[in-house]
Formats: structure tokens, sequence, C-alpha cells
């Protein structure tokens, strides 16, 4: 549709100098002049003549809730382009899909123009879902990856300090991010605080912010810088597109590398990034982490004021209750003369019975005496000695003459086994003529057959022992049935009861 212009009066510019081209301005000195608000609003016609009723698809972005007018404002938005929409109170009560960060929707409404900021925006009468936008679905994978990996379990996350000494700052030095940190800081508790630099949107902010939490922990303690006990990584709000360099992967890992206890504080309280999952603490918003970070100091003295105090109260009660239990002991405590007239009384009739006993234990004493003198007359120790004395003679005799018949016994049956050994001795047989006949292991040989198939023999006669080499061999013996070989027998011992071997024993085998 044509855009008509009011009608109004023209304008004649002054003729130009001579010599000089006439300027452009004088070419179309017959065009109209617009007021900038007469081009607005037939902007705003043309729009909406043209765009009356439209459905747009694309993904929501920058949505914060309802504004305190009751309207809501966000832009929809897809590869190439964004338009900026507005659902106003009425229609927001109204809508069975409510506007949610993220979401991809088809809206129905209509164009129009905003004059006071020169743009065009979608008022939108109705909304439905469209699925999960490009953006929501990378964030969700990511998140599922490093969730997998176990960055964000619970049992990662460290206690913040109840009162560091030093706080660092992750955030852009010149947003109102850092004055709120630092006001909110100066009001609670006022502490040293280290700001790091760094971007916190658009392209190269990811990697500013990885360093920024790495370079915080490669601080060492204790030197020329001080290192923080607690770190803010901190930004404003925005849309996903404006916080989604908190969502990288490098931002993610390095906070949840971080040996010094973290604290994100990314957007505002519905905003949600996936540094919040990796830190050991997530804040509302940038105010909320510098609360997190320290206690009120105001608080904390009028805490150790209520505490002395109650102390001072508790040891002034201690004091008054252990002195009316003293006075109530005084008060128990007998008077002196009350608790030792008893033990006078018991000393006094003690004393009054001590002497009649002492006389009767002296009397006692001299009859013991006198009956152990007349039993010491009676039987002198002298008397005693002496007869100890016989009696010590007589049992020294009796037994020296007993001694020596046993003696003279033993002797006596001594002889008499000699001489029986003697007689029964193989020697005596040996003294007769007789000779014992052993082989080369000095076993005795007791057949001719034995000595046949020993090569040498040795004879012992009664006054010494030859060697002699046997000749010829004996007939053999008759056959008998074979007996186990026995061992020499060992000589008997001699009996006291044994008398001369007859003649004809004497005569037999010698063994």
């Amino acid at each position: 549709m044509p855009l008509v212009p009011p009608p109004r009066p023209a304008a004649v510019p002054p003729p130009p100098p001579p010599g000089e081209a006439a300027p452009s301005a004088l070419l179309n000195a017959n065009a109209p002049e617009w007021s900038v608000g007469d081009l607005a609003a037939a902007l705003k016609r043309t729009l909406e003549d043209s765009f009356g009723h439209v459905r747009l698809r694309g993904e929501i972005s920058g949505y914060r809730g309802p504004h305190g007018s009751g309207h809501a404002y966000f832009s929809l938005k897809d590869g190439s382009a964004k338009i900026d929409a507005v659902v106003w109170k009425g229609v927001l009560g109204r809508l069975r899909q409510k506007p949610k960060e993220g979401l991809e929707v088809v809206a129905t409404g209509k164009i129009t123009t905003f004059a006071g900021k020169s743009s065009y925006q979608i008022v939108v009468d109705s909304m439905e879902p469209a699925g999960v936008g490009a953006w929501m679905a990378l964030l969700e994978e990511r998140k599922r990856v490093l969730a997998a990996e176990g960055l964000f379990a619970p049992e990662r996350k460290r206690p913040i300090p109840f009162l560091p000494s030093v706080i660092g700052v992750v955030t852009s030095p010149t947003g109102a991010v850092i004055r709120d940190i630092l006001h909110r800081l100066a009001d609670r508790f006022p502490r040293p605080v280290l700001v790091w630099p760094v971007r916190v949107q658009g392209e190269g902010a990811a990697p500013e912010i990885a360093a920024a939490i790495r370079g915080f922990n490669a601080l060492t303690p204790g030197g020329a810088i001080p290192r923080p006990d607690v770190l803010i990584v901190a930004r404003g709000g925005g849309s996903i597109e404006d916080l989604w360099a908190f969502n990288e992967e490098a931002v993610v890992r390095a906070a949840a590398e971080s040996a010094i206890p973290l604290i994100a504080a990314v957007g505002h309280e519905t905003d949600t990034t996936l540094i919040d999952y990796a830190a050991d603490r997530r804040a509302p918003t940038p105010t909320g982490a510098a609360e997190m970070a320290v206690p009120v100091r105001a608080e904390l003295l009028a805490q150790i004021h209520d505490l002395g105090a109650r102390q001072a109260g508790t040891v002034l009660r201690r004091i008054e209750r252990e002195r009316s239990d003293f006075r109530a002991l005084v008060r128990a405590i007998p008077n002196p003369d009350a608790f030792l007239a008893g033990k006078r009384q018991r000393l006094d009739l003690a004393e009054a019975r001590l002497r009649p006993a002492l006389a009767a234990n002296a009397r006692d004493s001299r009859e013991r005496l006198a009956r152990l003198a007349d039993r010491l007359t009676r039987r002198s120790p002298a008397i005693a000695l002496a007869e100890a004395r016989t009696r010590l003679a007589g049992i020294d005799h009796r037994p020296r003459t007993a001694l020596l018949r046993a003696l003279e016994r033993r002797r006596d049956r001594l002889g008499g086994l000699e001489r029986m050994l003697g007689a029964l001795s193989y020697r005596a047989v040996l003294a007769r003529g007789y000779a014992l006949v052993r082989d080369e292991a000095g076993l005795p040989i007791r057949s001719a057959e034995a000595a046949g198939v020993t090569a040498r023999l040795q004879l012992q006669f009664a006054d010494g022992a030859i060697t002699a080499v046997p000749e010829g061999s004996a007939p053999p013996p008759p056959a008998k049935p074979k007996r186990a070989a026995r061992k020499p027998a060992p000589e008997a011992a001699p009996r006291p009861e044994a008398a001369e071997p007859a003649p004809a024993a004497r005569q037999g085998s010698l063994f």
C-alpha cells in the first residue's frame, strides 16, 4: 500500500549564485516534508494493514517473566533473524502455552511498530509449542555428556569458607555486576577483592572466563598476589545467547576443576547455565553471591555481644549458686563445741578405765613371768643339753655297726659270684684244650659246612688267637628243615645257685 503523506505548503528555496549548478534539493523542491511522528504513524498503518494476521514460528529468547505491568516481553528468533514480541496482560492470562525460555513455538498475532524504538514487533494473540529450540537441544545434550563424566556430582562440591580473607571475582569490569558485588560486600563484611576482568558474552568470552578461573587457582598461597579463598563468577541477566559463554565446555570444566570453592552467579534467578551445576554453590543473582561469600558483620558483632552477655550471666548465676550452696553447707556444719563434746566424753571414760586396766595388765604379766621362771627351774637347759648329747652318741654308734655287717655280707656274696663266673665262663673251657672258631667278621662257626665257605678262620685258644685257611670241604649234612637264623646267645649271667657242670656237659658243644 503506497504511503500518502498529508498535504503541506511547499517551501521554495532561494536561487543558486551565478555560475553554480542548482543543488539536488532544487530538483526535489516539490517533495513533501514529513515529521517523525507522521512517518512512524504511516509505517505503523502500512504494517498493520499488510500483516494484520500472521503465524510466526521461532524460538523464545530473552524471556524474564511478566513485567511489573503484567505484560510479557521477549523475542522470537531462528537461525538468521530475530523479532521482538509482546503479550499483553489480558492475553497472557488465557494462553494455554505460557512463554518459556528456549521453547520453540508458533505464535499468532499481528505485526506492528513501536515508535519509541523505531522497531517493529509482533503482538501475540495465541501461542502453541512447536518443539524444543536448537539452543536448548544443544544445551541439554552438553549437560547430559558432562553429567555422565561426574562433573556435576554432589560429592565434588566443597563448602564455602565462613569468612574468606580474599575474594576473587571473574566478571566484566565495566558492568553493574561488579559494582553490585562490591557494594554488597561493603555492606555485609568488607573484604579484599581481586577482580579478573573478562568478556562475559560474545566470541572469545568462554576462553577468557576459563583462563581467569584457572589463573586464580594458579596463584601461590602467601605470594605477592594473595590467593582468593572463594571465587565468584558473575554476569547480569540476558537471553540464552547472551549467557551462552557460561554453557561452554571449557568454562564448565574449569569450574569443576577449581580447587578454590566457586560460586556461580550468572543471570537472574530464572536463568540456568551449565556452570551453575559445576560450581560449588549457585547464587540467584550476583548480589546473592556476595551474600553467600561473607556473613553480616553487624550480625556477628551482635551475636558475639549476645554470647558475651550470656556467658557473663551464666558465670554470675554459677557464682551465686555456688555461694548459696556454700552458705547451706556452712549452716549444716555443727558447732565446734557440740562436735567435740562426744569425743571429750569418750576420752574421759577411756582415761578412767586406763588406770585399773594398766594395773591388771601388770599383774597378769608378773604372774606369767613367775610361771615361766618355775618351769625353767624344773627343766634346766643344761640337763636337756646333756640328754640330747647322750641320745646323739647312741644314734651315731648303732648305724656304724650295722653298716659294717652289711658290707661284709655283700663282700662274701660278690666273692661267690666271682667264683661261679670263672667256673661257667668259656675261657675255662678253652683252658681245658678247646678252641673257639670264628669267621672273618668275628662270628662263631658251628659247622664244617659254614667253615668251608669262609676264606679265613680265626682260632682262639686259651693263650691267644691264630688265623687259618680251610682246605677241602665237609660232606653235606643230611637235609633238615631250614630254621630262621638265630643271633648268638649272650653270655648268661651266673646264678648263685648254679653248681659246677657235670663232665659230660663240659664235653658237649661250646655254643
